[in-house]
């Protein structure tokens, strides 16, 4: 199976980056998929390639990288160090360009400035200012922009570079030389190059602050775990950082305390709150032998548990390796993005080429002046940032928020697959009903004892894990029946489960069973399809090759199925019910929760080509199961959801984890899914607009009819304002409750 290397990328500055990383490392011998993620800074490779040969290939592609960190809260302390540093040097640039622009721009204001000054004196103090501004906050722009551009792949840093860098060394030359100019073109732009390096760096200080908080739902998780426990090692309690718990430890808990690691519960009872891994509100009570997920939190009791599984291997460390796989995704919409970008900024720049010949061509004097201004607002306002981010940021926040809300994005492209689905198909047991039913019925053949009937059926169903089967173990338990011993157990085809107990044979299944085996199950016709139409699961228990009894067990409808289905179908969302369940029970609970299309009597292999008999001619469509039975029709929907969840089987087989068994759920995921995807249409239209229509207005289209020229530190401001417009309509997901659609 290919390996997977995660790489920290720096210097991506735009969407043309993230073309050039991808084909960088997709030129790798052994590469087989490539993910580059702007708002993340990350490369995701999937491949034989080793780390090394990828680190070599986008170091040579001028863009540094190194493995990732997986600590969350390590990179977020990275990200926070990042924002802190541009703060700096946006105060320092700030600081210089300010006299550049009250000098520049004050003697319009007060003419007397100028004149107390000195027109030489305050072009050589703006010279001076600005190349300080350049050299210092600024020299990122020039020590990575024009060595891209030598190597005949320009991005963001090239534009600036060009475009201030220009203004620049026009300013320089006519206050050197001002001869060389005619005498209308003899004004310098100082201010408008300080005032490009100011702003732009404002802009990526606000974006650095805004990716720091599209990454906070994650950091929240990986800050749910404590950084130390009580454990008791050598017949003494010690405090030990989590990292050093191994498997068998046995860790204290106190009132209060977040449970450390995975574990079993060996001693004491309380309730524990688990709302920040499933969502639900009301805290779990805990009994001996009960399981705890690391991250939760302790009630009022004290508790002993043992650990179970630690480090990487937790519920809440394979949840935060979700989220960051999810997060760092490329969805099918972003490959549109990627086209566009992959030639944008060498377009960009023959456009400002164009813009400076038609000027010199065609403008009005000072020629040069109009020129070099409609090049540089060209260079400076077309840079694709908000392109590159429109995307990935609202990915970041939607799926960290969805993990808050306990709905985990297994794979990224689902966010997308979702919102366009056309029919959600549930499985019945456990997720449309509670799944934890009680044996409502027992009509047994003359001749049979009930306690000792039921002994025998339980000595069977005792081995196996069915909500069924617990239910018959619970009513032998509570009619007193005494406990056999059941030998040679085995599973039959998903209808049933054969065993000896005591010498003789027990079948238990449904009547297909006992038809298949020659079993007879006629004297009990009638009364099983009076239970089935009642709502009952039925099926049959037979002796030794003769049907002894008629059993008819209850699954209560969870308490919001009903709404949930009438949220979907309001929606626009068609609904039907798959299940392995008889005919007459499952179109009696279809019809109380309001389902029309019902699928029953299928066994798990067989929901696949349900699936396909609802999909109908190419409709898509999402399946909601338990994610164990259901694992084969989980793989085969366009998106399959595991409800109630958290095993390792539900997360290897859906696209989508519910870690409650709150239906709700669905509806969380749903409106997640929905809101995402406006968010990045919002985002796209936003930024593919803007470089539409104004980067014609910065090459000059307007003067001839409306005499409007856009400045550089305007072109500048509105680059800097599309990129944070971005980020910040990325964040407004955020708010998303999931509560309705």
């Amino acid at each position: 199976m290919p390996d997977t290397v995660t790489l920290s990328v720096e210097k991506m500055s735009c969407a043309s980056c993230v073309g050039r990383v991808d084909r960088a490392l997709s030129a790798v011998p052994g590469v087989h998929g490539v993910a580059v993620n702007l708002a993340t800074e990350t490369a995701t490779v999937t491949g034989d390639a080793t780390a090394d040969a990828l680190i070599a290939a986008a170091n040579d592609a001028g863009y540094p990288a190194r493995r990732s960190d997986a600590d969350a809260l390590a990179q977020g302390a990275r990200r926070d160090a990042e924002a802190s540093h541009l703060k700096k040097k946006v105060i320092l640039a700030a600081a210089l360009t300010a006299p550049v622009v009250f000098l520049a721009m004050g003697a319009h204001v007060v003419p007397a400035l100028e004149v107390a000054v000195g027109q030489g004196i305050s072009h050589l103090i703006q010279a001076v200012l600005t190349i300080i501004v350049m050299a210092g906050p600024g020299r990122d722009f020039y020590r990575d922009g024009f060595p891209a551009l030598f190597r005949g792949a320009p991005d963001m840093n090239s534009l600036v570079a060009l475009g201030s860098g220009a203004a620049l060394v026009y300013s320089l030359f006519v206050m050197l030389i001002p001869s060389a100019f005619p005498e209308a073109a003899r004004g310098v732009y100082f201010e408008a190059a300080a005032v490009i390096v100011t702003l732009i760096l404002t802009g990526r200080w606000l974006e650095a602050r805004a990716k720091g908080r599209t990454g906070a739902a994650i950091r929240a998780l990986a800050g749910l775990q404590p950084r130390s426990a009580r454990v008791e090692r050598d017949s003494k309690t010690l405090d030990v950082a989590v990292a050093d718990i191994v498997t068998g430890d046995i860790i204290l808990l106190r009132p209060g305390e977040r449970v450390p690691v995975d574990g079993e519960v060996l001693e004491g009872t309380g309730a524990v709150d688990e709302a920040m891994m499933t969502g639900e509100p009301l805290p779990v009570e805990k009994v001996p032998g009960d399981k705890v997920t690391g991250g939760t939190v302790n009630g009022a009791a004290s508790l002993r548990i043992r650990a179970t599984r630690v480090g990487k291997d937790t519920v809440l460390a394979g949840i935060i390796r979700m989220v960051q796989q999810a997060q760092g995704a490329k969805l099918p919409v972003q490959d549109l993005v990627d086209r566009i970008t992959m030639w944008f900024v060498p377009a960009v720049l023959v456009v400002a080429a164009i813009a400076v010949v038609a000027w010199v061509i065609f403008g009005p004097a000072p020629i040069i002046s109009y020129a070099l201004v409609a090049g540089v607002s060209v260079l400076i306002i077309a840079c694709p940032c908000a392109m590159g981010l429109a995307t990935p940021t609202s990915i970041m926040v939607a799926v960290g928020r969805a993990a808050e809300l306990g709905v985990l994005f297994r794979k990224g492209d689902a966010l997308q697959a979702l919102a366009g689905i056309d029919v959600i198909a549930f499985d019945k047991t456990g997720t449309l009903t509670t799944g934890r039913p009680v044996l409502a019925n027992l009509d047994l053949v003359t001749g049979w004892e009930k306690s000792d009937l039921l002994a025998h059926i339980a000595a069977v169903e005792a081995r196996a894990e069915h909500p069924v089967a617990r239910a018959i173990v619970e009513a032998a338990k509570e009619a007193g029946a005494p406990e056999y011993a059941a030998q040679n157990i085995s599973a039959r085809n998903g209808l049933g489960i054969e065993g000896e107990v005591k010498g003789r044979t027990v079948l238990i299944g449904s009547g297909r069973l006992m038809t298949d085996a020659g079993i007879s199950t006629a004297e009990f016709d009638d009364r099983a399809g009076e239970l089935a139409g009642q709502g009952q699961t039925v099926f049959f228990a037979a002796i030794d090759g003769e049907v002894a009894a008629l059993l008819g067990v209850s699954d209560q409808i969870k308490e919001n199925a009903r709404a949930i289905v009438a949220t979907l179908r309001a929606h626009g969302t068609d609904v039907a019910m798959i299940t392995g369940d008889r005919e007459e029970t499952a179109r009696t609970i279809a019809r109380e929760i309001g389902i029309s299309t019902v699928v029953a009597g299928v066994m798990p292999d067989g929901k696949v080509s349900a699936l396909q008999e609802i999909r109908g001619d190419g409709r898509r469509i999402a399946f909601v199961g338990d994610g164990i039975n259901d694992a084969p029709a989980l793989a085969a929907a366009d998106v399959g959801i595991a409800i109630g969840a958290g095993t390792d089987v539900a997360i290897e087989a859906a696209d989508v984890v519910l870690m409650s068994g709150d239906l709700q759920g669905v509806i969380r995921a749903v409106s997640v899914s929905d809101r995402a995807m406006r968010n990045i249409r919002q985002n796209l239209f936003w930024a593919f607009g803007y470089n539409v229509a104004l980067i014609p207005v910065a090459a000059g289209v307007l003067w001839a009819s409306a005499g409007i020229l856009l400045s550089p530190m305007l072109a500048a401001g509105a680059m800097a304002l599309s990129s944070v417009f971005v980020l910040t309509n990325a964040l407004r997901l955020r708010g998303i409750t999931g509560d309705t659609l």
